[in-house]
């Protein structure tokens, strides 16, 4: 696979949206942002998204559509999505898990949340065998999509 690896801010949030794009941003990782389903779904069907922080609803659906999204692209290309939620008991994270949320993080994540997940999906990556071209500092994996704004 020859497609740089990216990120999508998926938050109705614009707050959220500009939290998570400063962080990932102090890592030298660019971002794309979505504020509704609609988005992730266009944003998905043209780029190469490995990662995507995904709030729990939007107005138009929610990460359960985010994730069908994700899961229909071809194979060894669908996104790892992390669902920003309140504290959930273990019931909730269980059901999201199982529904295929690669993992769960708190709306409010510190930063060390944020890049212990891009370091999670990268080496889920690299055991399904799929090359990262794109690290921090380098490649088109840095550009801003023109899309939502952040």
């Amino acid at each position: 696979m020859n497609t740089p690896w990216q990120i999508m801010v998926a938050s109705s949030d614009l707050e959220n949206r500009r939290s998570l794009v400063s962080i990932l941003d102090r890592q030298g990782i660019g971002t794309f942002c979505a504020s509704n389903v609609s988005q992730c779904r266009e944003i998905l069907d043209k780029q190469y998204v490995g990662l995507v922080f995904c709030d729990r609803s939007f107005a138009d659906g929610d990460y359960r559509d985010v994730l069908d999204a994700a899961a229909s692209r071809k194979p060894g290309e669908k996104a790892r999505v992390v669902l920003l939620s309140a504290p959930a008991d273990r019931e909730q994270y269980r059901r999201a898990k199982e529904q295929g949320v690669f993992e769960v993080i708190s709306t409010a994540c510190r930063p060390t949340d944020v890049e212990w997940m891009v370091i999670q999906a990268r080496r889920d990556e690299q055991r399904r065998g799929a090359p990262l071209l794109s690290a921090a500092g380098a490649g088109p994996m840095h550009e801003r999509s023109r899309g939502a704004s952040a």
